[in-house]
C-alpha cells in the first residue's frame, strides 16, 4: 500500500497543537510500519530535521504559496504523481478535489458551531479569523469526500456527528491522541535549575498555556489570577509562554488589573523538550479552556506530576476523568476557589498528582498510531474489494 500523509506544517519552528500530534503519528508510524510504503509531504521550512527519511518513509518538500493555494493544488498534485493509494489530511481540512481515497483528522468544528464562532471572532487575530472561515468553507465538502473520518475524543465524534447527521455512520472513528514518554517527573536536579536559569521561572508559580485563541480562555484565567492574589496575598507568579507583551497588556486593562503585568512571566517560546522541567516546577497547571476537543497538555502536566485545574466542558472532563480539578471556565471565581483549595488541601493535591500520574499513562502515541494503520488497511481493503 503506497500511504501519503499531508504534513504542511511540520517543519516550521512554532507547531501547534495539530501539528505535534502529526508528527508523533508519523513517527510512531515509522517504528510500526516497515511494510507499507509512505510519502509524507510537508512544506519546506526551518526545522527540517524533525522527520528524517527511512527506509520506507519518503519526506517530499513541497513548494505551493499560501496554505489554500498548497493544500487543493500542490498537495493532489503530488499525492497523484506519486501514486498514493490513500491520502491522510491531518490537520481539519484537505484538498476538495482529489481521485483517491481521502482520510481526514478533524481535531474539532468549533468553527462551525455559532455558540462559540461568536466568542471566537469577537477577539480572534486576523489570520485565525482567516483559519475560521475557510474551514468553515472547506470542512462540510472534506467530510463528505472522506472514507473516514478520525476525531480525537467521543465528545467530538458525537458533536461531528450530530452536526453533519453522521451518528451511527461507520465513516466516523474516535482515536484518542497520546502523550509524549518525556512528559514524566523530572528528577534531575541539574535539568531543573538549567530551564528555571533559562526561561527564568520564579520560585513559585502556576503554570498556563495562553494564547491569543479565544477559546484558551486567557481573559478569564488572567481575572482568577488576579482574584487569588487580592483574596490570599500570597507571593505567586503566573509563567505564559509565546505571549504577546502588548496584548497582555490589553486584557490586564479589560479585567481592571493593569499591574497584575508585574506578576506574570513571558518566556518566549519553549521548545518542547524544556517543557517537563516547566510543568514539574509549578504547583498548579491552569487549563480552563472554553472549549477543546481533547487537552493534551493537561495529560503532559499530570504525567509530570503536577495538580491540573480544568473545565467541565466539552472533552475535558473525558480526558481528564477524576484526576483534576473541574471547574466551570466561564466562571472565574471557580479558577479562583479550585487553586486556594489544591494550595490549602495538601491531601487533595496528593491525590490529585497521583491520580494524574496514572491517568497520562492511559494515552499512547504508540496505541493511536496503531489504530491508524488499522484504518488504513481498512479503506485500502474496502477499495480493493
Amino acid at each position: 500500500m503506497i500511504i501519503g500523509i499531508e504534513g504542511q506544517r511540520l517543519f516550521r519552528k512554532k507547531k501547534h497543537g495539530m501539528d505535534m500530534v502529526a508528527l508523533e503519528l508519523i513517527k510512531n508510524l515509522q517504528d510500526i510500519d516497515h511494510e507499507n510504503q509512505y510519502y509524507v509531504f510537508v512544506k519546506p521550512d526551518e526545522d527540517d530535521e524533525v522527520l528524517q527519511d527511512t527506509s520506507n518513509f519518503k519526506i517530499i518538500r513541497l513548494e505551493g504559496g499560501s496554505y489554500p493555494q498548497w493544500e487543493q493544488i500542490a498537495l493532489p498534485k503530488a499525492a497523484k504523481e506519486y501514486g498514493c493509494e490513500v491520502l491522510h489530511c491531518t490537520s481539519n481540512t484537505a484538498p476538495l478535489f482529489l481521485d483517491i481515497p481521502l482520510i481526514t483528522t478533524l481535531h474539532d468544528i468549533i468553527y462551525m458551531e455559532s455558540s462559540y464562532m461568536k466568542i471566537l471572532q469577537s477577539s480572534a487575530t486576523p489570520y485565525q479569523k482567516f483559519g475560521n472561515v475557510y474551514r468553515k468553507m472547506v470542512v462540510p465538502k472534506v467530510v463528505k469526500n472522506s472514507e473516514k473520518i478520525i476525531t480525537v475524543s467521543h465528545f467530538e465524534k458525537n458533536r461531528i456527528g450530530e452536526f453533519f447527521r453522521m451518528n451511527g455512520d461507520n465513516r466516523l472513528e474516535a482515536v484518542y491522541n497520546g502523550v509524549s514518554t518525556h512528559f514524566k517527573l523530572v528528577t534531575d536536579v541539574e535539568e531543573l535549575k538549567r530551564v528555571k536559569a533559562l526561561y527564568n521561572l520564579p520560585e513559585k508559580y502556576f503554570f498556563f498555556l495562553g494564547n491569543t485563541d479565544p477559546k484558551k480562555n486567557t481573559k478569564g484565567t488572567l481575572k482568577a489570577f488576579s482574584d487569588f492574589l487580592k483574596q490570599t496575598k500570597l507571593d505567586y507568579k503566573l509563567v505564559m509562554l509565546d505571549y504577546d507583551k502588548s496584548e497582555l497588556e490589553k486584557l490586564l486593562v479589560e479585567i481592571g488589573d493593569k499591574d497584575l503585568i508585574n506578576k506574570i512571566i513571558l518566556t518566549g517560546y519553549v521548545i518542547n523538550t524544556d517543557l517537563p522541567a516547566i510543568y514539574a516546577q509549578s504547583e498548579i497547571f491552569l487549563y480552563p479552556s472554553l472549549r477543546e476537543s481533547f487537552g493534551i497538555p493537561m495529560l503532559e502536566a499530570m504525567g509530570c506530576g503536577v495538580p491540573v485545574i480544568t473545565s467541565n466542558t466539552s472533552s475535558m472532563p473525558e480526558v481528564a476523568a477524576d484526576a483534576a480539578h473541574i471547574i466551570d471556565p466561564f466562571k472565574p471565581e471557580e479558577i479562583t476557589q479550585g487553586i486556594i483549595k489544591i494550595l490549602e488541601d495538601t491531601d487533595y493535591a496528593n491525590m490529585l498528582v497521583e491520580k494524574g500520574i496514572e491517568r497520562s499513562k492511559v494515552f499512547s502515541w504508540k496505541n493511536m498510531a496503531k489504530q491508524v494503520l488499522e484504518l488504513y488497511k481498512e479503506m485500502y481493503n474496502q477499495k480493493s474489494a
